[in-house]
């Protein structure tokens, strides 16, 4: 075998263009938030030592970043020797965002309150949480890598439409909304930045001396946020007491196996107790998330195979788990923008190294501390509108009605997210602990302001699978694929008997699943009933022969 050609496949595109450098500043800047999320969660709600984030956390997952960044880019210079194609773009890569909060509220934060009940000292509960969610870790990427061999029949079985919507929900609402709020909240630094990315991504202006546009955006938010600094302005977000106190944090540290902490999470007792309510349904979750990006590649260009692409990402999520983190990678939303930008495989591989660098030699807390996230967030919120609006462009124009059908879940988990982080601010301000939980739980309340929160519950639990299902019946009812739309409707009413969507109720931390038998039941029947009728329908329309497809291309009409 031609281990050279292997690794370096002759006839690739260049490994580095101009654009891998806007590319590499997009997702290192979204891959740094994940570190300071880390880092702020860690020791503020779960109580982590600094240096068990430091000494064990953020080295193993640099380790995964480093594994699939390398296997992502390697994947796209064999793509571009296959097919002769100059502007290949590797999959975007990183720390899962999504699990990240899951694992924190939903699993670490329970067992650490839990060991603390039962007499734990601070130290040990804290332990204990983090072997359990190195557990979580490492089944959520057992999951995914189980799902790989059998992926690519689901995504060859699902419209489009339905994978494309359910990424332009959460770019609209969790990616784009929360970025363009802190970018209001913080003119002086993020209006320049934002400016600066209209300008070079949107109008495609070359600024002077060919700079690239992320780069002068970054550097510019970061100068003004110095500057106001400087002039004594309360607002900015910088200080130099932050850059002291992280200079304390540097050092080197390598990532060590934890075998012993795993096992030790994955056999105690209280990790069983999360498996079927949160682990195994994260885990299914994120083997469609990432089977969404995948299409959302392809729709842009770049073809992968979805077997090895899957596989390497669960394998990531295990070995961040092997060597101390608790947090699962993912194949990140965003291709279509990276690829916008010029990025190709260059990005990449500078994003893995660069954040093993940082992990290593404990720079992460430092490099937050000078540069403001402020100062890039403009990118990120750019990636946002790009994927949004390829999920309008990349189907036939007749298939709108489904992506924007499946939009709703996922404003729907935005709100969820809005109201329990004010109900939870508004309990603060009372000094009553238990304020958050006593509104939450009293819905007739909510009813009589107008706001139906069972509603919003029942439709933002699971929002990935019901935007899913939804958007798949909705394509196959506009191409009269009467049978197809029946199969989807029987989809939904399986995964709500089980609750896996619909089922549960709000806690101050968000949406709580209640899984098991039959808690999801009258969701269950009114997808069962949905089926029933369109099968029915089904049956008359192939009578009266109204079966024929409408023009891809045409307009959706009464």
């Amino acid at each position: 075998m031609n281990w050279k050609n292997t690794l370096f496949p002759t006839g690739a595109q260049p490994l580095w263009t101009s654009g891998d450098l806007d590319g590499f500043f997009g997702l290192a800047l979204d891959n740094l938030i994940q570190y300071l999320l880390i880092l702020g969660l860690g020791m503020a709600v779960l109580g982590f030592p600094v240096d068990l984030i430091v000494g064990r956390m953020l080295p193993g997952a640099a380790l995964s970043l480093l594994v699939g960044n390398l296997f992502y880019a390697w994947q796209a210079q064999k793509l571009s020797a296959a097919t002769g194609r100059r502007d290949v773009t590797a999959l975007p890569y990183g720390i899962n965002t999504v699990s990240m909060f899951a694992y924190v509220f939903l699993v670490m934060l329970p067992v650490k309150l839990v060991a603390s009940g039962k007499g734990y000292s601070a130290h040990d509960a804290a332990m204990l949480a983090w072997r359990v969610g190195l557990a979580a870790c490492f089944v959520s990427g057992l999951i995914e890598f189980a799902g790989s061999f059998v992926a690519e029949k689901v995504r060859r079985a699902t419209p489009r439409a339905a994978l494309l919507s359910t990424l332009s929900g959460i770019a609209i609402a969790f990616i784009s909304m929360d970025f363009a709020m802190k970018t209001f909240e913080r003119p002086l630094v993020a209006f320049l930045p934002l400016a600066i990315i209209l300008i070079t991504y949107f109008g495609r202006v070359k600024l002077p001396f060919r700079i690239p546009g992320g780069a002068f955006a970054v550097a510019m938010g970061s100068i003004s946020a110095w500057l106001l600094y400087a002039l004594g302005e309360p607002s900015s977000p910088v200080t130099s007491a932050a850059v002291s106190s992280a200079v304390k944090t540097i050092g080197f540290h390598l990532p060590v196996p934890v075998l012993g902490d795993l096992w030790e999470g994955l056999t105690h007792p209280l990790a069983r107790d999360f498996f079927v309510p949160v682990m195994l349904p994260m885990g299914l979750f994120n083997v469609l998330g990432s089977l969404q990006n995948i299409e959302s590649a392809e729709a842009a260009g770049d073809t992968y195979p979805t077997m090895p692409s899957l596989a390497v990402n669960g394998a990531g999520s295990m070995i961040a788990a092997l060597f101390g983190s608790c947090y699962p990678t993912t194949i990140y939303i965003g291709h279509p923008g990276w690829k916008a930008l010029g990025a190709r495989s260059g990005y990449s591989v500078l994003n893995g190294v660069f954040f093993t660098v940082i992990a290593l030699t404990g720079l992460s807390s430092l490099m937050s501390a000078i540069i403001p996230v402020e100062a890039g967030m403009a990118i990120v919120l750019w990636i946002g509108i790009i994927i949004t609006a390829q999920a309008f462009s990349a189907v036939p124009r007749i298939h709108a009605p489904a992506v924007a059908i499946g939009l709703f879940p996922a404003i729907a988990g935005f709100g969820v997210l809005v109201l329990t982080s004010t109900v939870t601010a508004a309990g603060f301000v009372a000094g009553d602990q238990g304020f958050a939980q006593k509104v939450l739980s009293n819905a007739s309340a909510f009813n009589a302001a107008g706001l139906h929160i069972s509603g919003l519950v029942a439709i933002s639990q699971g929002f990935m699978l019901t935007c899913l299902v939804w958007s798949a019946m909705s394509v196959n009812l506009i191409d009269r694929r009467f049978m197809q739309a029946t199969v989807w409707a029987l989809v939904g009413a399986v995964a709500s008997f089980f609750g896996f969507i619909h089922a549960g109720f709000l806690t101050p931390s968000g949406g709580s699943y209640v899984i098991g038998w039959a808690t999801g039941a009258p969701w269950a029947i009114g997808y069962v009933l949905c089926a029933l009728f369109i099968f029915l329908i089904g049956l008359w329309a192939r009578h009266s022969g109204q079966t024929t497809p409408p023009s891809p291309d045409g307009e959706l009409t009464h």
